[in-house]
């Protein structure tokens, strides 16, 4: 299998098979990414696509989950997600599930009936970053999208069929919008009850926008507390129904996996211990992250 350049993939895909479909990402201008600084977005010919489909039956025939790489693969046209699908299920006819990273506007450049029919050859489990349901912070790390627009484009995806992973990220609001952000994150969350929602904590890296804007003032980091408070209040006023929160990305300062709302008091508790433990150190930003977290169960 050749996959060109650094290789990302969502941490629940690790026994996935990667295959690259696209060379970066299409949007590629999200203040805080740092993930694609230099690369030219590109479509790998499907030639290549078919011989590395082909190696792989060689080598992993009995895979079971692809996931489509880089950024935003789900960019791609119905027509030729269809085709690679195709190709999949042809030399690798044990695979159940296609799954890709996706953005809110390649929703939107696809039909209902073209959801539908990439749902039915197995083009299921998105991972999206929607990030924020606050429009400032939206704008500001330049998604692409409005809170609206995402909450009308997830909906089209679960009348569609497909699940999908709603990937958040604490702290994009900042230090003055911290509230502001888990409460409209919440509404949009509660609004569209995704399958998976991944929590993540804002960090900059040198090569992307907020990186500098941080150095430069432009941008106030929340600090340890505010985290902590963002965390709480965003969970306190989660109304879900059956969603799995995927919250062990090593930025989290309290990281953490569990159902909701079957472990919600325990997520809330586990905030509450987090912040008594750093009870003197509230006030600072945070510098060394967490690890993986444990699964939390009754």
């Amino acid at each position: 299998m050749n996959l060109t350049g650094t290789v990302y993939r969502p941490p629940y895909e690790a026994n996935s098979l990667l295959l690259q479909v696209t060379l970066g990402c299409s949007h590629n201008k999200c203040t805080f990414c740092y993930m694609y600084p230099d690369v030219q977005f590109a479509v790998c010919p499907m030639e290549e696509i078919e011989a590395d489909i082909e190696e792989a039956a060689q080598q992993v025939p009995n895979v079971r989950r692809v996931f489509l790489e880089h950024g935003d693969a789900f960019v791609l046209s119905a027509d030729r997600l269809e085709a690679i699908a195709e190709a999949i299920h042809r030399k690798l006819p044990k695979v159940e599930t296609i799954a890709m990273y996706a953005s809110i506007q390649n929703i939107m450049h696809k039909t209902d009936e073209e959801l539908r029919r990439l749902r039915a050859c197995g083009i299921h489990g998105l991972d999206i970053g929607v990030e924020s349901g606050l429009d400032a912070a939206l704008k500001y790390m330049n998604k692409g999208h409005t809170a609206e627009e995402a909450r009308v484009q997830l909906l089209r995806l679960t009348d569609a069929g497909m699940d999908y992973s709603f990937n958040t990220i604490l702290g994009c609001g900042g230090a003055e919008l911290w509230k502001e952000n888990a409460e409209a994150t919440a509404e949009l969350i509660n609004a569209v009850q995704p399958h998976l929602l991944f929590i993540g904590s804002l960090h900059a890296q040198p090569g992307c926008r907020l990186y500098q804007d941080m150095k430069d003032g432009l941008f106030r980091e929340c600090t340890c507390g505010q985290l902590l408070d963002e965390q709480e209040r965003l969970l306190s006023l989660l109304d879900l129904k059956d969603t799995y929160y995927f919250g062990s990305h090593p930025s989290n300062i309290v990281p953490m996996q569990g159902k909701l709302p079957m472990h919600k008091d325990d997520m809330l508790e586990a905030v509450r211990d987090m912040r008594r433990k750093l009870s003197g150190h509230l006030e600072e930003y945070p510098v060394r992250r967490g690890g993986e977290g444990s699964i939390l169960t009754r």
